[in-house]
């Protein structure tokens, strides 16, 4: 998978795509692309790169953050986008046969 057939797929369903989980498809594309060999230049160079999209962009996470944090900020960041936008929400009302406000609602309680 290439990194732009990885963001094309994401521009499709942008709406459930959180930055976080965007993030985390570059960078596995990235690594699956070049799984040769790498040299000491070039995990700098990736490290050096995650760490300005973490400094840059609240919310992607930092060095000490754990599995269950990167989790729960994946989950909260999908909800919010579930609900700003509507047809995502008309979407999961139509699914599970409740109203617009009722899935919103239970968004936000979760």
């Amino acid at each position: 998978m290439s990194i732009s057939s990885c963001l094309a797929d994401s521009k499709k369903f942008c709406c459930a795509v959180s930055l976080a989980t965007l993030l985390f498809c570059i960078l596995t594309a990235r690594f699956l692309t070049q799984l040769t060999v790498l040299k000491a230049s070039d995990r700098f160079n990736i490290n050096s790169q995650l760490e300005h999209l973490q400094a840059k962009y609240v919310g992607t996470g930092h060095a000490d953050l754990t599995r269950f944090e990167w989790a729960v900020n994946i989950q909260r960041d999908s909800y919010a986008s579930y609900i700003g936008h509507y047809p995502m929400m008309a979407y999961f009302s139509i699914a599970e046969n409740e109203s617009i406000g009722r899935e919103r609602y239970n968004f936000m309680q979760v």
